[in-house]
């Protein structure tokens, strides 16, 4: 009895202190989002965003990052190196506290750094935590110094190890195996957010070197036109309406703005926006002073040029947008970022400061080039035309009920639960596996919309156009979320929406399609993890009356390995027809052993350059794709 009070005790006894860094590796999702490899990559990112603070400050002009054969890291700048005298309150050298104590470094108005994406001091002592081992080599005053340091802990002292006239800081670190579930990198992944920072601070050079086995390769990202080449990156592959890039840069009491922007001729717009480097995803006060002085300067410019009429509707925040590519970036001294994720800025003086700048410099643009200007407007012009007939069409569909919830598609086979956060739909390729989908779910939690043949292309197609696609309007209606501007997440019928399609090429040519239209007009879908993908079997294995499935190519040689000699019957799924309902249920839609993708959106601009070389006019781009992708092919149908 004495002991169970003990147990259920809650007193000071019971509050643990974790010592030094090892909260860090007690719950490293808290410091770095995961263990997987989003995770690992941060590790890379906070090293390097130290380096490019240095940058920010006027004191680093060249940053290299190198991936060795063991998948360890070494990061090296040329800026001031980091300190190595006392730190008057801990008596140990600085480079060590900031390895080794958890917020501690230059960034909290010490005068170290005026600007700077790493606010919490975090970066180095939390990569420290998390790898096996770290070495941290300093050029400064003349000489050369080298400190190491181990899962959190110093493991030798600060050594002068010898002398040099440069200056600068590296740092090479190993993952620890203990910590992450695999240390591999993914070059593409970390080409891609290095080659961004590069666009976001023009004149810098960045070099990032993969130095293992059958991968090996160099790039070196260094724009002195800094934003603009990014516009310019983004536009590649689409068709651009007018030749200049509109651009400037303001200054004005420790605010820095700096946009550039320039209009294709897509229907979807291509927002990107900064504060101090960090994507803030979620827009904040810079963002919306942005799209707030575009639509007054577009609506006085047209007015005055009577491309519009005084008693004509104004042109919307839509209208203007649709085809821009824009990146907005700004730099100031203290960001308020609401949320741990600082994906969305709150300063509200930002607001003002990038409003007023825009106002200024766009209508001067306007001004000065009237040819491209009538060239904007007109596609502004059009585009307010075509939503004024996706209005009506709107309007339309609802008369006749489609887009009414009470009047739900003939072809969805609907759940009776109905707490979305309980309730699932599956889009499923064809009717022959709707129809068997249809028998083998379960019926309280678990919807099917068949969806017969692809899908429109939303890449190329306006708003209009789209809502008169049947199987366009049967998804939209089923999940009662509406698109576009007028997505509600609140009436979203379905927290898991599943694409189900064949395990061939026109299975995965459906799933694009369907994946392009999310991300389109469904953006939120994605943002908030509402999206999957189903993986059905790709063999069964017969021997004697057991049957065996297996999911990837690894899993199938692993099983015959392990069923050994002996008659086997194995066949080779290419489509969810093939399967009856109660073999599609266990192997794909049972709740205890289906596997299902969650689909996630890591990076806005990757997803952009994808969806639009995929699914956009231009041929070059994805036959380029195709070219250098072809290899890792395995199973392709002919």
């Amino acid at each position: 009895m004495n002991n169970q009070v003990n147990k259920n005790q809650y007193n000071a006894e019971q509050i643990q202190v974790l010592e030094g860094l090892e909260a860090v590796r007690k719950r490293p999702g808290m410091y770095i989002g995961s263990t997987g490899p989003r995770g690992l990559h941060h590790l890379v990112y906070e090293v390097v965003d130290n380096s490019v603070d240095e940058a920010l400050a006027g004191h680093c002009s060249s940053i290299s990052i190198t991936i060795h054969g063991d998948n360890s890291i070494t990061v090296e700048d040329d800026g001031r190196g980091m300190p190595v005298d006392l730190h008057p309150k801990l008596k140990i050298p600085a480079v060590e506290v900031i390895h080794t104590v958890l917020h501690a470094g230059g960034k909290f108005g010490g005068g170290g750094y005026k600007v700077s994406g790493g606010l919490h001091g975090v970066g180095a002592s939390v990569v420290n935590a998390l790898s096996s081992s770290m070495e941290v080599e300093i050029k400064r005053n003349g000489k050369i110094y080298r400190q190491t340091y181990s899962r959190g802990k110093t493991t030798s002292q600060l050594t002068e190890i010898g002398e040099s006239r440069k200056t600068g800081s590296k740092t090479h670190f190993c993952p620890d195996p203990d910590i992450f579930e695999e240390v591999v990198f993914d070059y593409p992944t970390l080409e891609h957010r290095l080659r961004e920072m590069a666009f976001l601070n023009k004149g810098i050079k960045i070099t990032i070197k993969d130095e293992r086995e059958g991968q090996k390769k160099q790039e070196v990202f260094h724009y002195e036109g800094g934003i603009k080449e990014f516009v310019k990156h983004q536009n590649r592959n689409k068709e651009v309406i007018h030749p200049d890039i509109i651009y400037f840069e303001i200054n004005k009491n420790n605010l820095e703005v700096e946009i550039a922007m320039q209009y294709t001729d897509r229907y979807n717009e291509l927002i990107l926006s900064y504060a101090n480097n960090i994507n803030t995803s979620e827009g904040g006060t810079h963002m919306i002073g942005f799209k707030s002085a575009l639509t007054r300067v577009f609506n006085e410019y047209a007015k005055k040029n009577k491309f519009i009429k005084d008693n004509d509707d104004p042109l919307t925040g839509e209208d203007v947008r649709e085809g821009l590519t824009a990146i907005i970036s700004v730099k100031l001294e203290q960001p308020q970022f609401e949320g741990q994720t600082k994906t969305k800025l709150g300063n509200s003086e930002v607001r003002g400061f990038v409003e007023t700048s825009t106002n200024e410099n766009l209508t001067a643009f306007l001004e000065e080039n009237p040819a491209q200007a009538r060239i904007i407007l007109d596609k502004c012009l059009r585009a307010a035309r075509a939503r004024e007939a996706a209005r009506k069409a709107r309007e339309l569909t609802r008369r006749k009920g489609v887009l009414d919830s009470i009047a739900l598609p003939g072809k969805l086979a609907d759940c009776s639960e109905k707490d979305p956060a309980l309730s699932e739909i599956f889009l499923v390729e064809g009717d022959s596996a709707g129809g068997s989908a249809k028998m083998g779910r379960d019926r309280q939690r678990q919807a099917i919309l068949p969806l017969r043949g692809k899908i429109l292309n939303v890449e190329k197609a306006r708003l209009d156009k789209i809502l008169n696609s049947e199987e366009i309007k049967n998804m939209i209606t089923a999940f009662g979320c509406n698109i576009g501007s007028d997505f509600n997440e609140e009436k979203l019928r379905y927290h898991k929406i599943i694409i189900m399609t064949d395990a061939d090429v026109d299975g995965a040519h459906i799933r694009t399609l369907l994946l392009t239209f999310f991300y389109r007009y469904m953006t939120p879908l994605i943002e908030k993890g509402y999206v999957y993908i189903a993986q059905p079997p790709l063999y069964q294995v017969k021997k004697g009356k057991e049957a065996y499935y297996t999911y990837t190519e690894k899993e199938q040689d692993k099983l015959l390995a392990e069923l050994g000699e002996g008659k086997l019957d194995i066949q080779r799924y290419k489509g969810l027809g093939e399967m009856d309902a109660q073999q599609l249920w266990e192997t794909t839609m049972d709740f205890q052993h289906r596997t299902l993708i969650q689909v996630t959106l890591d990076d806005m601009t990757a997803a952009d350059e994808t969806f639009t070389m995929l699914m956009g006019d231009k041929v070059p781009p994805r036959r380029q794709f195709i070219e250098e992708n072809a290899k890792y092919v395995k199973n392709l149908d002919i």
